[in-house]
């Protein structure tokens, strides 16, 4: 079980050969070990070895109490591997979930995998296949490739592989000021490391505009927030340091550019960085961020018709004074409705949140004890936060 999101990188590399038929002639291999150059593994080929793409992965958890990480995710996805076992029924309420977090929060490319075919027979599996259609019709995945495969067994492996080497790209933006949402934040320092040796905190994400180069003046908002104890109000002051470090995987970088999951180094305190406390925070250049803000307006679709056999995934209205989780980026903050009218709402914030207006939101409320997906928005606009900086 995956609590917090994982994070790896690897290579896809296809044989020159054209006698090398496909799928077969898909590899992968880890970041920077490397195939370039190689001999085809397959028996007879006389081809070689070239990269054709190399791909971040961020493994999502499944299960239903942890939503709020698996959204999270997806502020840092460009398409989606949907994972479904062929020896359970299709859908199953997490899964209907996903594809509707898939489907709020803009993914459009989406590969279906249908896991553990070795533990069902070859009519099951086919029965299993068109159940899974069904559930796709009218989705962004309704005409998704299934791709039929045993992780356990590396069976068919190849054919996700060429899936993966054939999307298309999405289109990058080079040349506005970069931006990352971070995911997670770490202290990279050994307990019980010299003063004098201590090196600040590290923050990983994926910039989603923008080129990312060492030694740039970055800053990090909301940063520090802070609570006043007569009013109840948050303020907040932004981080500042300059980029020490990019790194990808093993490999130190130079620049850093979007699509990429990278760990920027930094000068700020590594407690602040410890146990991904800046998962929710944006990254930028100074001066170049977003406003901070306290309340949000939001213009919101609630999820409609998503049923399955074992629970009933579709949600009512939302009310005034209703508390919800909201997924705004990387950011996972709760709010109280203050107000709502038709399709838009205003959120009160218990933390702050910096974001455009423009931003796709995930909308949770409580079923069962467990914050469940019940719709999505985007921002209209809000009310910003105090700033306290000097």
């Amino acid at each position: 079980m995956t609590i917090k999101l994982g994070h790896a990188s690897g290579e896809l590399y296809r044989c020159s050969s054209d006698l090398c038929p496909r799928p077969e002639c898909y590899k992968s291999w880890g970041s920077g070990q490397g195939l370039q150059g190689k001999s085809c593994l397959r028996d007879g080929c006389q081809g070689v070895y070239s990269i054709v793409r190399k791909v971040s992965f961020v493994d999502c958890p499944g299960h239903d109490i942890l939503m709020r990480t698996m959204l999270t995710g997806t502020s840092a996805m460009d398409a989606a591997l949907l994972v479904i076992s062929a020896d359970e029924k299709c859908p199953q309420p997490q899964t209907i979930e996903h594809l509707a977090a898939i489907e709020a929060l803009g993914l459009k490319k989406v590969i279906v995998v249908q896991n553990k075919i070795d533990v069902v027979g070859e009519e099951v599996a086919s029965k299993h296949a068109r159940q899974v259609r069904r559930f796709l019709k009218g989705t962004v995945a309704e005409d998704a490739p299934i791709v039929p495969i045993s992780a356990q067994m590396n069976l068919n492996i190849d054919a996700v592989l060429d899936k993966l080497a054939n999307i298309e790209p999405p289109i990058r933006d080079f040349t506005s000021p970069p931006r990352m949402t971070i995911v997670r934040s770490f202290d990279v320092n050994r307990p019980g490391s010299d003063i004098a040796g201590l090196k600040g905190g590290v923050a990983g994400g994926t910039l989603t505009r923008g080129v990312l180069h060492l030694h740039d003046e970055i800053e990090s908002r909301p940063g520090l927030i802070v609570r006043d104890l007569d009013t109840g109000k948050a303020s907040w002051r932004s981080l500042y340091s300059r980029v020490v470090s990019l790194s990808a995987e093993s490999q130190q970088l130079d620049t850093a550019t979007p699509g990429t999951l990278v760990g920027v180094g930094t000068l700020f305190a590594p407690e602040l960085c410890r146990g991904d406390r800046l998962v929710g925070q944006v990254l930028g250049l100074r001066d170049t961020l977003p406003p901070v803000f306290a309340s949000i307006t939001i213009h919101f679709k609630l999820l409609r018709g998503l049923k399955s056999k074992s629970e009933d995934v579709s949600r009512g209205k939302i009310n005034k004074g209703e508390i919800l989780m909201l997924n705004v980026g990387s950011a996972a903050v709760q709010g109280t409705v203050s107000k709502t009218k038709g399709h838009k709402m205003v959120v009160d914030l218990k933390s702050l949140v910096c974001t455009d207006p423009g931003e796709k939101v995930a909308l949770s409320n409580k079923v069962n004890g467990h914050w469940r997906l019940a719709g999505w928005g985007n921002v209209v606009d809000g009310a910003e936060a105090k700033c306290d900086d000097q």
